[in-house]
């Protein structure tokens, strides 16, 4: 079973005439479903989908990794290019008041001083959904057809793993650390193993491919797509993770987003020609 990647929008271009933004959006095409896994943050995403000459008709449901608005921003532009109303996928906690915790940063000229800048969902379900979205939103796994399944939530199991801690929730009117609760990925079986598309990954990317062993019954790890804040890791957490991604027998690794240039260049060197740069534009098949 063929399975085309198509990334929409990511922090950077491969070719002219494309958008690059701090977001992600990836078009899965399997043989018995179409998912668009994230919206990016703003317009860029539809954009790109159209210089690409990419249609959305096809898509059978969108699957929000968690509710930043990095991977949510762009979705009223994407709706009107998918034609018709369209579940989309997401744990019920995307929607809470999400914040990063930037100490000592200024935000913006109008709010000098301030350390905690919103980085949640940028409009109200209410409005996505008089635009076509129709919301599906459960912790559990969600199969989009036989081969493909979200993760829903996600276990932390590795020692190493651990949540950014300058991401933060807004709760009776104190910020308190997020967990991440909401952070999800797509798993999808193939004859070569699983195929793992990935949003940021916030939980951990061995904790998601461990998760995804366990819903999809497949040891070996074909291919990792996508974003995996390996930004901010250590160099003895981005060896941990190397190295288990060898365990699993990875074949492809396609790294966007959130990964950070560090982490992509030893991504790099370990896997060479299985590596792939996967930034706004580029395509591939597995």
């Amino acid at each position: 079973m063929a399975i085309r990647i198509t990334t929409l929008v990511e922090n950077s271009v491969s070719r002219a005439n494309m958008l690059g933004e701090w977001g992600l959006s990836i078009l899965v095409e399997a043989e018995d479903c179409v998912i668009l896994a994230d919206a990016g943050a703003t317009g860029a995403a539809a954009l790109n989908a159209q210089t690409l000459d990419v249609s959305l008709s096809s898509v059978d449901a969108v699957v929000f990794s968690h509710g930043h608005f990095d991977h949510t921003g762009g979705l009223p532009h994407l709706l009107p290019l998918i034609h018709k109303p369209v579940d989309v996928i997401g744990h019920p906690r995307i929607w809470e008041r999400k914040y990063a915790h930037n100490p000592g940063q200024k935000i913006c000229s109008y709010n000098v001083g301030t350390d905690y800048e919103y980085i949640g969902i940028p409009y109200a379900r209410e409005q996505a959904e008089k635009w076509g979205a129709r919301f599906v939103l459960t912790a559990e796994p969600v199969w989009l057809s036989e081969t493909a399944v979200t993760s829903g939530e996600v276990p932390m199991c590795t020692d190493y793993e651990t949540i950014d801690p300058k991401l933060m929730l807004l709760e009776n009117g104190e910020y308190v650390p997020d967990p991440l609760i909401d952070d999800q990925s797509i798993f999808i079986k193939t004859g070569k193993g699983m195929v793992a598309v990935l949003g940021c990954a916030h939980r951990g990317i061995i904790n998601h491919l461990v998760r995804g062993q366990e819903l999809t019954g497949l040891e070996r790890v074909h291919a990792v797509v996508g974003g995996t804040h390996l930004m901010p890791a250590s160099p003895e957490r981005i060896e941990k993770t190397m190295r288990e991604l060898r365990r699993f027998e990875v074949q492809v690794v396609a790294a966007s987003h959130c990964t950070g240039l560090r982490a992509a260049c030893a991504l790099e060197r370990e896997f060479g020609d299985s590596f792939v740069f996967n930034n706004s534009g580029t395509c591939f098949s597995l």
